[in-house]
C-alpha cells in the first residue's frame, strides 16, 4: 500500500457541533485533504504544542511523552492505518534499543503525540481516496486567492439525500473555501456514497 506523508494544515472550530473541533491533514505533495473530527481537549492538546506553549501543570500528552521520554522510547512516526465506518484508527510506530513496536491510539491523541516529538505523520492512499476532500486553489495574478465566499446558511447538512449531485459538489467547493471541514466531510461522504451505489 502506498504510504502519504501529511502536514497538518488547519484546526478549526466545528460550525455545526459546538464542542467539536476539525483538525485538517494535508497530503504533502498534493491537493488533498483529510479533515477528522475531534473533541475540544484534543483540540486544545494540538494547539498547545503547535503554539509551544508551556502549561503550568503538563497535560496527558505531555505526561505521557515523558514517560516515553524517560524510558528512552522514541515516537519514530505516526500512522493513520485504517478507516471503518467513519472512525479513523491509527498507530504510534515506537523504537526503544533499535526494536520497533506499534501502539494502538485514537488519531486526535496520535497526532498530538506527533506534533510533541515532531515526527511524521503518514496515511495510506485508500483512506485519502475514501474520505479526502480536493482543495480547489484559484490563482490570480498574484497568486494563490484566499478569498472565502460566504456560505449558503439555507443548506441543510443533515438532510443532504435530498440535494442533487450538482449541488452538493457545488456546495462542497464552498464549504471547503470557507473552512467548514466537518460540513465538507459530510457533503463528501454523502457523495461518496451515490457513487458506490451506481
Amino acid at each position: 500500500m502506498k504510504r502519504i506523508e501529511l502536514d497538518i494544515v488547519a484546526l478549526s472550530h466545528s460550525m455545526t457541533q459546538s464542542h467539536n473541533y476539525a483538525v485538517v491533514l494535508g497530503e504533502r505533495r498534493g491537493q488533498r485533504r483529510l479533515p477528522i473530527v475531534i473533541g475540544s481537549f484534543e483540540a486544545q492538546a494540538i494547539a498547545v504544542a503547535m503554539e509551544r506553549m508551556v502549561p503550568n501543570r503538563p497535560l496527558t500528552h505531555d505526561l505521557f511523552k515523558s514517560a516515553l521520554d524517560t524510558f528512552d522510547i522514541k515516537l519514530k512516526e505516526v500512522v493513520i492505518n485504517n478507516l471503518l465506518d467513519g472512525i479513523f484508527y491509527a498507530r504510534l510506530i515506537c523504537v526503544k534499543n533499535g526494536e520497533i513496536f506499534e501502539i494502538d491510539s485514537r488519531t486526535s491523541d496520535a497526532i498530538a503525540m506527533a506534533v510533541r516529538f515532531e515526527c511524521p505523520i503518514f496515511t495510506y492512499d485508500f483512506i485519502l481516496e475514501a474520505a479526502g476532500v480536493i482543495l480547489e486553489e484559484q490563482e490570480s495574478g498574484s497568486g494563490v486567492s484566499t478569498s472565502v465566499s460566504e456560505p449558503d446558511m439555507q443548506f441543510d447538512t443533515a438532510a443532504l439525500e435530498h440535494y442533487s449531485m450538482d449541488i452538493l459538489q457545488k456546495r462542497l467547493s464552498e464549504v471547503l473555501e470557507a473552512e467548514e471541514y466537518e460540513s465538507a466531510a459530510k457533503i463528501r461522504d454523502e457523495i461518496k456514497r451515490r457513487e458506490q451505489k451506481s
